[in-house]
């Protein structure tokens, strides 16, 4: 995907959701991508990120589409690396704005070895982990983050196993940022991307997303007594909609051991788990090395290895 139009004259005018509009998704009637899609666009609107300036990169997936309906660069990549292919545009154009689109197995299994290097080498770009907790697009296949005794078409019976927690891999990998947000919540979604983009450093957002055709009873939208809003302020507000509906907790996103509890709760918890600015960077050691390599002789660069 290439912006449709680069022209010095675009450049100067507002970006606009006509500017961001690329062609109509194809997704299921009532899939929660949609509502990530629109927060993503409404962030982008909000801090008029220019389309030529941005890209989005996606491996494979109901979720990796994303990229195509967004008129900003963009490459719907390999399944399970979306990662390194967004590692090596961060470190060839560190100026342009990196989104990583991913589902949870795309980020959990496959791509799961990508995940963990992301997340160590902590370079620039906002992690969007779209977590339906099913394989959607192959059809309802039990995923890495299907609960467990829910039945799927690969295990009719119900999972076998305890699913796994993206958040609490996020933070045992020792992840910089993580959040977690809701298609459903489009206010609190968008804020948590802006407040994921402010940081230096890989952002890990994981999402709960909604597959109402293979698994409409998953998520309850319509009442929000199930889960709680972290706050603090160093975080992200709690959405203002729901806020007096449902449980707000403080936390301090600096507290890594409080993080880890509310990320294996039961109980879901939207929020700023935890943040940290001061981790190193591998794009930024990298390119600090090569400004400040002192200069050679090309013709004399292979003289050390003559024999």
């Amino acid at each position: 995907m290439t912006p449709q139009d680069q022209s010095p004259a675009a450049a100067n005018t507002p970006v606009t959701m006509k500017d961001l509009f690329a062609e109509n998704p194809r997704w299921c009637a009532g899939c929660g991508d949609f509502g990530i899609l629109a927060s993503v666009k409404r962030f982008l609107i909000d801090r008029q990120l220019r389309p030529e300036m941005t890209m989005n990169i996606s491996g494979i997936g109901c979720s990796s589409r994303a990229p195509n309906y967004i008129n900003t660069y963009g490459a719907h990549s390999i399944h399970g690396r979306a990662i390194p292919v967004a590692l090596g545009i961060a470190l060839s154009r560190p100026d342009l704005h990196l989104f990583v689109h991913s589902g949870d197995g795309d980020s959990m299994s496959i791509g799961g070895n990508h995940l963990l290097h992301g997340i160590n080498k902590n370079f620039k770009c906002v992690f969007l982990m779209y977590d339906n907790e099913i394989y959607a697009l192959t059809k309802n296949q039990t995923s890495p983050t299907t609960r467990k005794d829910h039945p799927t078409h690969t295990q009719p019976q119900g999972s076998f196993l305890n699913p796994i927690n993206p958040l609490t891999v996020a933070l045992g990998l020792g992840a910089s940022f993580v959040a977690s947000s809701a298609d459903w919540i489009p206010d609190h979604l968008t804020n948590t991307i802006k407040t994921a983009f402010d940081h230096p450093g890989f952002a890990f957002i994981h999402i709960s997303q909604r597959c109402t055709h293979f698994d409409p009873a998953n998520f309850d939208v319509k009442t929000s007594e199930w889960f709680s809003f972290l706050k603090h302020a160093n975080g992200i507000e709690p959405d203002k909609r729901l806020a007096a509906k449902t449980e707000i907790v403080d936390h301090d996103p600096s507290d890594m051991t409080t993080a880890f509890k509310f990320a294996a709760s039961d109980r879901r918890y939207y929020g700023l788990f935890y943040q940290n600015k001061n981790k190193p960077r591998y794009d930024s050691v990298l390119h600090n090395m090569i400004t400040n390599a002192p200069k050679k002789d090309r013709t004399k660069i292979l003289e050390p290895y003559n024999i």
